[in-house]
């Protein structure tokens, strides 16, 4: 299926961003020989820390720009997330698995620290990951969301995200393994599909 066009710029701020946040940081120490590799990387818990050309994409199409909210679902190690913070959002980051939200934060931390230390500061003015309500998609009550990136496949359109966007807001999710870009636009939300052929682990509520 053809690409969904992006913004002129988009591919080099994302490229940055991604260079910015060094994935391997964000890898168990077990598995950080593999943060070079274009590939899904187990992270404990059946969860994966995203193949890096499908977060490059999922980014383009998502095309953050500096001060918006941003809602991170499946942050797992915390890696989009500081992403996305590099990008400038003001970004908040769910995830199921307590273990996850504590390490994600953790790496997190680290990042800035790092930041701080040898380079310009991050651009977003916040990255935190919150723990997941169990049966609750998202963080409605922190809602509406200028934009909502989804790194785990929920089968179907996640309409409980859909409702959690902004006037003129943006989700890229992946769904029955096609990419959704879903625009929302005078109270009506537009879907269109990227690609297909996506594998990412299912989205629990």
């Amino acid at each position: 299926m053809r690409e969904l066009p992006v913004a002129p710029d988009a591919a080099d701020r994302v490229r940055a961003a991604m260079r910015a946040a060094d994935r391997r940081t964000f890898l168990p120490a077990s598995v950080r020989r593999l943060a070079g590799v274009d590939r899904p990387v187990g992270i404990g818990w059946d969860a994966t820390n995203s193949q890096p050309s499908t977060v490059a994409r999922m980014l383009e199409l998502l095309d953050v720009r500096a001060g918006q909210r941003v809602l991170d679902v499946g942050a797992g190690s915390g890696w989009t997330t500081a992403i996305l913070a590099e990008l400038g959002a003001e970004v908040v980051g769910v995830e199921l698995v307590p273990q996850l939200v504590e390490r994600g934060n953790a790496n997190l931390a680290d990042h800035a620290a790092t930041r701080r230390s040898s380079g310009p500061p991050t651009g977003g003015t916040t990255a935190r990951i919150r723990p997941a309500i169990p049966g609750v998609l998202g963080l409605p009550e922190e809602g509406p969301w200028d934009r909502i990136l989804v790194s785990a496949d929920f089968g179907r359109t996640p309409d409980a995200l859909v409702a959690q966007l902004a006037e003129g807001g943006r989700m890229v999710a992946p769904v029955a393994g096609a990419m959704q870009v879903i625009d929302m636009h005078g109270g009506a939300a537009r879907n269109r599909i990227d690609g297909t052929g996506y594998a990412f682990v299912p989205l629990r509520e």
